[in-house]
């Protein structure tokens, strides 16, 4: 039975062009030889060179690139091990104090996220600059790879690692040798999901940056307020094809994965 109607293809087509369309129109205007964004002039590629020596912008991409590396290594690794301990854990003291701690910034406005780190930060003596966002976003993204993994864990067959340990592995080796490979590309999906809500963060770093730390979205939506200039266009553009790209290689590296790991759970039933 065919389910493909007119208004499944109308709200389609509508939603991808309200997604979009903003988005091929930057990109189109990012090529505007004219310092007025809204009025063509031409093709020119002059405003990506611009964007080149402005040093204002290139210091602010490295801060930013820098605390979306770390704070999404650091939330990964807690956040891996927070779901571990959830699925794994069984009842325990505590238990839904825990969980209530892990997924509270799911909920939590980042405007009480960014005042409540900034009160944390100066009440003991924390100058403000790159470690305090990188430990800003290591708090609020860790919650979404809790919860990637988590469902990655749920589904888990456990009777692999039953299996190693009867061959003589540890818990600790079985994990890394069995239970790591098979849950890497929730890992990877729940790392590549940090790196990307550090990047588009505004509200929780402009409360824990400092004089010494600015980082891009500060950059540009500081800029902004003054108007909005074509090198911000070619900017938004050099950040979309590097988000696209990040996309497309999570996904075929996922693809991959589990690809490979259904192979070795079918070898190893064959077994």
């Amino acid at each position: 039975m065919n389910k493909t109607s007119w208004f499944n293809v109308v709200s389609l087509t509508l939603g991808f062009a309200f997604l979009y369309i903003p988005m091929i129109i930057l990109i189109i205007f990012s090529f505007n030889e004219s310092k007025l964004v809204t009025v063509w002039a031409g093709f020119s590629t002059k405003w990506y060179g611009e964007l080149l020596h402005n040093e204002a912008f290139l210091n602010a991409a490295w801060v930013t690139i820098k605390v979306a590396v770390f704070s999404s290594t650091i939330a990964t690794v807690l956040g891996t091990m927070a779901a571990y301990v959830l699925v794994r854990g069984g009842r325990f003291m505590g238990r839904t104090l825990f969980s209530g701690m892990i997924y509270a910034p799911l909920v939590m406005p980042e405007v009480i996220t960014g005042l409540s780190l900034l009160l944390l930060f100066i009440g003991i003596g924390l100058d403000r600059g790159v470690l305090t966002i990188v430990l800003a976003h290591s708090t609020f993204s860790m919650c979404y790879v809790s919860v990637v993994v988590s469902s990655r864990l749920v589904t888990f067959d456990r009777s692999l690692e039953e299996a190693a340990l009867d061959l003589g592995c540890s818990a600790a080796q079985a994990f890394r040798l069995v239970t790591l490979p098979i849950i890497a590309p929730a890992v990877i999906s729940g790392w590549l999901l940090a790196f990307t809500l550090s990047l588009d963060d505004l509200v929780i770093a402009s409360f824990t940056t400092g004089p010494s730390a600015t980082t891009l979205p500060i950059r540009i939506f500081s800029a902004v307020r003054l108007g909005v200039s074509p090198e911000i266009n070619a900017l938004s553009t050099i950040m979309i094809a590097i988000v696209t790209f990040g996309v497309i290689t999570a996904s075929l590296i996922t693809k991959h994965q589990m690809v490979r790991q259904k192979r070795e759970e079918q070898e190893a039933v064959r077994s």
